[in-house]
């Protein structure tokens, strides 16, 4: 039976929503079966469906039941219904724990406006057996208010009911008061240092544990430039990049050109009236400089001659959002500085990163301890991503990015420097690299190095005449090679001056791996360099190889690229049940393709007894139960594969794209594989967030590599 946790708000504004979704994701990073459930819905003016459910559904492969509407509820219980009221509840309660080990349950908010909604909390608690947490916005109350407001609220949960209050999270700490959108000039208060568990008495005499301090953190609530259309009532004159681009500042343009272009910073939507061309054509020029702009907004229903929209065309096509409204530009001003400043359901990204961030700042082991659950872990995506950046920054390793003045890569440095994810080396003229970093809002961190390869090019001709003597590589070649950023930045590693290297963010896959094999080669137990992705599907991650680098392996390479795989999966803790993919399923095929698959798997036996494998199978008998029982029934390996081997190619990388694509999901990778040092190859459409996690696997894999040498 699953364990219960009611999450309750002290008050109005505490954040409840985000709490309850980083208590779900803090225990999904620790492997347990979390699930979710709102009894009573509380919508807003904008939303049908209560927006917790619909956060979840859209960030998980939940589906909680639909709550009960609040007006329902209300009737209920004003009609002296309140146990049918329960026992509904109860009813969907158990929609949502089955198969669950944990299911958090979210409270309503305490409202003065609706005295009951304190009392139906108690109840949903006590008919649910839950054990409850606070959640609480400090503010700028002192460790003693708070004490008081948790004391008061633990009452009403604990007066007349076995119902404990296990602990607390305290949320939003620091925050400013807010009378403007200018997130940038937010500065936190002194409160936001204090040590809470100490100086607030609910904690430190043990009544309730403080389960975590979640710092305020303003750009959190960037929201996007299409969020702000809803309430400017804006008409939308050019949508451009509006569901990506985030606000997170404002100005208000009504000054002198020279006086308002320092204004003109990356993520800020400019506001003017829309008869002020010469701000319009700034705004423009701005753009085409690659400034990313979060938008522009015109005032007061006005419109630019026909001829400097013309003008501003190509500021258009970089996909620069444009809306008007009739709206003065004071009112316009004083509407977005009292925006709604909560995450919209479909803001996947936003739900994402607010999840994340709330995770990290839970103690999910004390909380796990304290449920005394005990079963079989798995690895959903976001525990997979979590596993990745825990063990990077564990491994503390120095990887170097050749495309050193690439904007995304320049992005993806600074947020690993920030994360601690990996000590980054960008590879470029660090005035053309702090360039890119202004245009792109990026703040460079201080212990980001960046290195200018005009200045150490001689030093690495040498060494690489001696690493390619055999092929009578002379000096003017070598220094013409060093040229390419890649091939110096390969030199690097194999003079063990980094540990990893990542590109491919404007280099070709071969232009990545070329000088990897000159010069890294392979190591002594590999046969071939082949690669993987890491298929995040809803449920489980998946390993797919070879999908990027060998066009038909043979029998034997095909066997090197499966325990490969299968060593990488249990490096990146999947356990590895490895299916060896074919158009036939057993002995029900034959032909050549059919039988390289069945050599193949025989070979990996003979040389990894220990390795659950067989082949070959077919797609669907190797990842649905349901099929595997017909197809293959005596299979260890059918229905709960983990590891995907294709056969060629053609077969990897059509698979892996077609699944990516119809399943909307996330693929890391590629990720290679066989080398003696980590070299990994980026997709040319790589996001930011696509480096980031390839960096943090580039680390994992060099700490890897370095354990194995000490053994």
């Amino acid at each position: 039976m699953a364990k219960n946790l009611f999450i309750a708000a002290t008050g109005l504004r505490t954040g409840l929503t985000s709490v309850s979704m980083g208590l779900l994701r803090a225990l999904d990073h620790k492997g347990v079966r979390v699930g979710f459930f709102k009894p009573v819905a509380q919508t807003s003016q904008r939303d049908a469906v209560d927006r917790s459910v619909q956060f979840i559904r859209a960030s998980s492969p939940l589906d909680p039941p639909n709550p009960i509407a609040l007006k329902s509820a209300q009737d209920q219980l004003n009609t002296g219904q309140s146990g049918q009221l329960m026992e509904d509840i109860v009813g969907l309660y158990h929609q949502a724990a089955k198969n669950m080990d944990v299911v958090i349950v979210e409270g309503l908010v305490p409202d003065s406006s609706q005295a009951y909604t304190a009392r139906l909390n108690v109840e949903i608690a006590r008919n649910l057996d839950a054990e409850v947490i606070l959640v609480t916005a400090p503010g700028d109350a002192t460790p003693q208010q708070v004490n008081e407001t948790l004391d008061f609220s633990a009452r009403l949960f604990t007066e007349n009911s076995a119902t404990r209050v296990i602990g607390a999270v305290l949320n939003k700490v620091g925050e400013p008061t807010r009378d403007e959108l200018q997130l940038s000039t937010w500065h936190l208060p002194a409160a936001a240092s204090l040590d809470w568990a100490k100086d607030c008495d609910s904690f430190s005499s043990g009544r309730m544990k403080l389960l975590g301090v979640i710092p305020w953190e303003p750009g959190l609530l960037a929201p996007r430039t299409a969020d702000i259309a809803w309430p400017l009532k804006a008409e939308v004159l050019h949508a451009g990049d509006q569901h990506s681009r985030r606000v997170e500042q404002v100005t208000v343009c009504a000054r002198t050109l020279p006086n308002m272009v320092e204004a003109l910073t990356p993520g800020t939507l400019v506001v003017t009236p829309g008869d002020r061309e010469d701000i319009i054509v700034a705004s423009a020029m701005a753009t085409l400089k690659g400034i990313p702009l979060a938008g522009l907004v015109l005032t007061g229903g006005l419109m630019p001659q026909a001829r400097t929209i013309d003008f501003c065309q190509a500021a258009l096509e970089t996909g620069l959002p444009v809306m008007k409204t009739t709206l003065d530009t004071y009112h316009t001003a004083y509407c977005l500085a009292q925006m709604d400043s909560s995450v919209p359901a479909d803001d996947r990204q936003r739900i994402e990163r607010v999840m994340e961030a709330t995770a990290e700042a839970i103690d999910a082991d004390w909380l796990k301890e304290q449920l005394s659950l005990e079963q079989e872990p798995r690895l959903s995506p976001p525990a997979f991503r979590h596993l990745l950046t825990a063990q990077a920054r564990a491994a503390n390793k120095r990887i170097v990015l050749p495309e050193g003045d690439e904007p995304r890569t320049v992005r993806a440095a600074a947020l690993c420097q920030q994360r601690g994810l990996a000590r980054c080396v960008l590879l470029g003229n660090p005035e053309q690299i702090r360039k890119v970093a202004i245009s792109q809002g990026v703040e460079l961190p201080d212990d980001l190095e960046i290195i200018d390869p005009d200045e150490v090019r001689k030093h690495y001709i040498e060494p690489m005449m001696e690493l390619r003597s055999h092929k009578g590589l002379a000096a003017d070649m070598a220094e013409a090679q060093l040229e390419d950023n890649v091939v110096m930045a390969t030199m690097m590693l194999a003079l063990d001056e980094v540990d990893g290297l990542v590109s491919g963010a404007v280099h070709t896959t071969a232009n990545t791996i070329r000088p990897a094999l000159q010069l890294i080669k392979t190591h002594d137990h590999a046969r071939i360099v082949s690669s993987i992705f890491f298929m995040c599907l809803p449920e489980q991650v998946l390993v797919y190889g070879d999908c990027a680098v060998n066009p038909d392996p043979n029998a034997e390479e095909l066997a090197d690229i499966a325990i490969q795989s299968a060593d990488s999966a249990a490096t990146f803790g999947i356990p590895p049940r490895v299916a060896m993919i074919s158009y036939s399923t057993g002995v029900s095929g034959t032909g050549q393709d059919v039988e390289k698959v069945r050599e193949a798997t025989e070979l990996v036996r003979k040389r990894r007894p220990e390795l659950i494998i067989d082949g070959p199978l077919q797609y669907d008998a190797a990842a649905i139960e349901s099929v595997a029982k017909s197809k293959a029934p005596d299979s260890p390996v059918a229905g709960r594969a983990t590891v995907f081997i294709f056969p060629d190619l053609n077969t990897g990388n059509t698979t892996y794209k077609a699944v990516q694509r119809s399943a909307n999901l996330v693929s890391i990778g590629p990720m290679l594989q066989g080398l003696r040092k980590p070299v990994n190859d980026l997709s040319r459409g790589a996001m930011v967030d696509d480096i980031v996690y390839t960096i943090a696997l580039t680390a994992i894999q060099a700490k890897q590599v370095e354990e194995q040498a000490r053994q």
